[in-house]
């Protein structure tokens, strides 16, 4: 399916495309909206578009269209603008809905504090790509369902995308904007296991795997469903997303020189949450504050303090740092507190015929946990083992970063390569990069990292273009 500026003349569309640089975006999940967003509105001179993704819903992508109703974003409007410069777009879209503010009137005159179910957030993005579409009458923007199997780069600096389609052209840049791994389209969350437990269980029991966001939202899914059984939390390190405060907490850090070392770093933090709640305020301030001197603290590491980080503390950091809406916090710790729901510290094994294999922490011993009901919630980091990732390490285009966890990029999400260059024209955006780049999972994280993606690509093409 192609689509032209709102002015475009048809006639002239194949002519057009082959005389423009070709740009592709393979995922439509935000980071890939986002980018096709900056392009649109930084690239200030002619090009195609072509998005790559198996999920063949327009009007979201995999990331965007398959979650429900009723699931809350964890960020605060405040920080989900997707313009450069105006933190207050999304809150000027919402005030600008009749229906939102007439569902929510005690947040007028305005929305920044309040977290919103995402398919609001979603309407917002896909508005906003809508309308820098609208406004650019010398592009052209084409989506693709065939899933990209492998990367290739060819002669004259361009790329060829293999998929089903054996006619795909050759492209002059390439954004990869996979999150963390593309699906085909009706394979999304697994949710009913194959076991055969219902009739060795007396009451209803299902096993949530996981420890962040996702599981919690899933727990209060089901409860809102009606459902009444027993749910069982499976957590690798046992740690739970902690709370938002209830009013706004701005960021505040110590200014004083960071230390170096991951022993020291950890104290100096804890010491800083200290100091704001005994002046009033509280640790969710400096851990926003901690935002800004995340990626100067993580390239000050040597590699030893960063695997060290990820085995032990890392999960840590996270249920910190993506932390829930006070009232779903108070919903969670209410389950956890009655007994309905339990946590339980391991590793989670195999399937069985009656429920899952598990081994709890500190023990070698593994037992069975009966179920009739097991739901994978795991954020999984990106998989380098996938065809596409291969195709890229293989061929010298990329390399894992240090950790593994995804690609080594830079902040433009430009892949390293071992001898500290990158290869023109190819992009990472948004997850991939996330053993790089700390908090790159994060709306304005990505929402930065997109406009600069897109700065570089008018940069390359049309030097003589200033971009706005």
């Amino acid at each position: 399916m192609t689509v032209q500026g709102l002015f475009s003349a048809r006639a002239n569309a194949a002519a057009q495309i082959s005389a423009v640089p070709r740009i592709a975006i393979v995922g439509r999940g935000f980071s890939g909206m986002m980018t096709a967003i900056a392009l649109m509105k930084t690239v200030r001179a002619p090009f195609h578009l072509q998005l790559f993704d198996p999920n063949s819903s327009v009007s979201g992508g995999q990331a965007l269209a398959s979650v429900r109703s009723s699931t809350i974003l964890n960020t605060r409007v405040r920080d989900l603008s997707v313009s450069v410069g105006d933190n207050d777009d999304f809150n000027d879209w919402l005030c600008s809905n009749a229906a939102f503010r007439a569902a929510v009137p005690a947040a007028i005159p305005g929305f920044r504090q309040i977290f919103v179910p995402k398919e609001i957030f979603s309407d917002y993005v896909y508005q906003r790509f809508s309308e820098a579409l609208a406004a650019r009458r010398d592009i052209t923007v084409q989506v693709c369902n065939d899933p990209v199997v492998a990367i290739r780069k060819s002669h004259g600096n361009r790329f060829l995308l293999e998929s089903a389609n054996p006619a795909n052209p050759l492209f002059d840049t390439v954004i990869l904007a996979t999150g963390y791994g593309l699906t085909a389209p009706d394979s999304g969350e697994q949710d009913a296991s194959p076991v055969r437990a219902q009739r060795l269980v007396a009451r209803p029991h299902a096993v949530l795997l996981g420890s962040g966001i996702r599981v919690v939202d899933q727990l209060l899914q089901l409860r809102d469903s009606g459902y009444a059984g027993q749910v069982t939390i499976i957590s690798r390190r046992g740690f739970l997303p902690q709370s938002h405060t209830p009013n706004s907490a701005d960021p505040v850090f110590p200014a004083e020189a960071l230390p170096q070392s991951l022993p020291e770093i950890v104290r100096f933090i804890r010491e800083a949450c200290r100091e704001a709640e005994e002046a009033g305020r509280s640790w969710q301030s400096v851990m926003n504050g901690l935002r800004n001197h995340a990626r100067s603290l993580w390239r000050s590491l040597p590699a030893r303090d960063k695997h060290q980080f990820n085995r032990h503390l890392r999960a840590i950091y996270d249920s910190h740092r993506n932390r829930l809406p006070e009232a779903m916090y108070l919903r969670l710790r209410r389950e956890l507190a009655e007994g309905r729901t339990v946590l339980r510290r391991g590793r989670a094994g195999r399937r069985g015929l009656s429920g899952l294999f598990f081994t709890p922490a500190g023990s070698s011993v593994e037992e069975v946990i009966h179920t009739e009901r097991i739901i994978d919630c795991r954020c999984q980091a990106p998989d380098l083992s996938a065809p596409l990732m291969q195709s890229l390490l293989s061929a010298g285009l990329a390399m894992p970063d240090e950790l593994s966890l995804g690609l080594a990029v830079n902040a433009r999400g430009e892949p390293f390569l071992e001898d500290g260059s990158t290869v023109a024209g190819l992009f990472a955006v948004g997850p991939l990069g996330l053993g790089s780049l700390p908090d790159i999972d994060l709306v304005p994280e990505i929402v930065s990292q997109a406009y600069a993606a897109a700065e570089r690509v008018g940069e390359r093409f049309y030097p003589q273009v200033k971009a706005v």
